[in-house]
């Protein structure tokens, strides 16, 4: 057998020689090479190795071949982890946070409607001391449910300025729909299953008539036409139709049975029920499909600067709803840098975003900082009492909402009001009522796309995730909550979202826009008025 005479390492240089070899591995295969090349030449002792034991062409590829399937392993568990160091860096610098008693200040002068945080002991008192005064119960509890929501948004924002945009959104989306979460968890375990659906329902209805018709009258007041990514919008429009399209085919298996001679109604209910369950499920994936999407694959489909965002413009001339004179009119293009004419040139100058803006300025508005240097964002609370307020605040959502959904009953017991509309119209109105002054207020400085995160991605979470959640919540309790809504709600829910998408799909809106949909909300509001509602919909409990 031949010998070949080959240099290699003393064992005294062993250590070293392989923790350099081992780092090498995420270089570039030839300097892998090099450095093993060069940890081998060390002249300090002989050994004779046989031919046999070199190794041969093959197993160099073979060991290729493992090197560049490891780097390609570490090259996407990279690239996961700077999507997930993005989604959690925020876009502008955070400055230093207050401390605990500044933090409590800015929670009790964060809104006026602080003041309305008295009706949540007199709804307790009135709970314990008056158990059968239940309009009085059930004003005092709706009530005090509107402060609450507007300080869980304010911890939301708060919380959000120290993530990305995209998490941001998400976050705003999932604690502004809390409470309608925790609402309807507590009538679900009371067996209230008709508030459980209408609530969802009107929950969606509220978000993508009136709040956003609201967001796209009051921009519209202002600037001619506000642009956003029509490639997102039209991504959730998809995603809404899909979730009615869920609604509606358990309402059609029903009434298509209905009429045949061997129809069984225990049976149709008891296949209903088992075909809830399973579409619950796929829509739960589709929501989790859709997560990943927004915050990893198409991050930056969701952000502000993206190619398919569309240019706002502001009105040619003289704006028809401007309520104040100013001393002229700042004709298109011109510049002027007085500030009592900043306004009016940001409501009257097409205004589109240049290649080299600052992303973090929405269309429209005009940041003091420049290009290079930028304004580190400054919180009004300190972490740690931002996360205590969350904690309290739904505590306090939670026992409110319990007495809320107790006093319904005793309510619509005597025929005033039905469930109905109590579900569709006040329950949204009184849980979504801080996050629909944000949405407007942010449409007004022309942060559309915000806007649009707050109100359609709330409307995707409650279709997608809240509404199969607590259906498949319902199957573990072991509650006949179903599929099946009310067949107006359902009809409702799906003529209002073909509505909306054909609203945004040219990624442009304007006051008119918003006036229809708004309007017809309204019209919603007089519909389930007088609309008793579909009873015996449900076994029972």
């Amino acid at each position: 057998m031949p010998w070949v005479r080959l240099e290699v390492i003393t064992t005294s240089n062993f250590s070293s020689s392989l923790l350099s070899w081992i780092g090498s591995l995420h270089d570039e295969p030839s300097e892998i090479a090099h450095s093993t090349a060069s940890s081998v030449r060390a002249p300090n002792a002989v050994e004779e190795i046989p031919l046999t034991q070199i190794p041969s062409a093959s197993a160099n590829q073979h060991m290729s071949t493992s090197i560049a399937g490891s780097k390609q392993s570490h090259n996407w568990l990279a690239d996961f982890r700077r999507a997930a160091t993005l989604m959690v860096q925020p876009k502008k610098p955070i400055d230093k946070a207050p401390n605990a008693w500044r933090s409590i200040q800015a929670i009790v002068f964060a809104s006026w409607l602080n003041v309305l945080l008295v009706f949540i002991p007199i709804s307790w008192a009135m709970n314990f001391a008056l158990p059968n005064q239940h309009t009085l119960i059930f004003v005092f509890a709706f009530l005090a449910i509107i402060p609450l929501a507007k300080l869980l948004a304010f911890a939301t924002d708060e919380l959000s300025l120290r993530v990305g945009q995209t998490l941001a959104g998400l976050i705003n989306a999932t604690l502004g729909n809390a409470v309608e979460l925790i609402v309807s968890i507590i009538a679900l375990t009371k067996c209230q299953l008709t508030i459980v659906q209408s609530s969802l329902v009107g929950s969606i209805l509220s978000d993508i008539l009136l709040v956003l018709g609201m967001c796209f009258f009051a921009g519209g007041l202002r600037f001619s036409e506000q642009g956003f990514g029509r490639s997102a919008v039209q991504i959730n429009s998809s995603l809404l139709t899909i979730s009615v399209i869920a609604v509606l085919l358990p309402g059609a298996f029903h009434m298509a049975l209905q009429g045949q001679p061997e129809y069984n109604e225990m049976l149709t209910d008891y296949n209903i029920l088992k075909t809830s369950h399973g579409v619950s499920i796929i829509l739960l994936f589709i929501y989790a499909s859709y997560l990943f999407f927004q915050l990893f694959s198409h991050q930056a489909l969701y952000d502000d600067d993206n190619e398919d965002m569309q240019p706002t413009k502001g009105y040619t001339g003289k704006n028809p709803f401007q309520l104040y004179k100013t001393r002229r009119n700042i004709k298109d293009g011109e510049t002027s840098s007085s500030p009592s004419s900043a306004q009016d040139r940001e409501a009257t100058t097409p205004l589109s975003r240049p290649a080299d803006a600052n992303p973090d300025v929405e269309p429209g508005t005009h940041s003091t900082a420049s290009v290079e240097i930028e304004a580190p964002e400054q919180p009004l609370m300190s972490l740690t009492v931002c996360l205590l307020l969350l904690v309290v605040v739904t505590v306090l959502v939670a026992v409110t909402a319990e007495f809320l959904v107790d006093s319904i009953d005793g309510l619509t017991s005597s025929g005033m009001i039905n469930k109905e509309f109590v579900g569709i119209i006040l329950l949204p109105i009184a849980s979504n009522a801080a996050e629909h002054v944000t949405a407007v207020t942010v449409s007004v400085k022309d942060k559309l796309t915000l806007s649009l995160s707050v109100t359609v991605g709330a409307s995707i979470q409650i279709a997608l995730f809240v509404i199969p959640f607590i259906v498949t919540l319902g199957w573990i309790m072991n509650k006949p909550l179903t599929l099946l809504f009310d067949p107006l709600e359902s009809i409702v829910l799906f003529l209002s979202v073909i509505t909306v998408n054909y609203i945004v799909q040219d990624g442009k809106s304007n006051w008119l826009e918003g006036m229809i949909l708004t309007c017809l909300y309204m019209i919603l509001v007089v519909t389930f008025w007088y609309y008793p509602g579909t009873q015996g919909i449900f076994p029972n409990c």
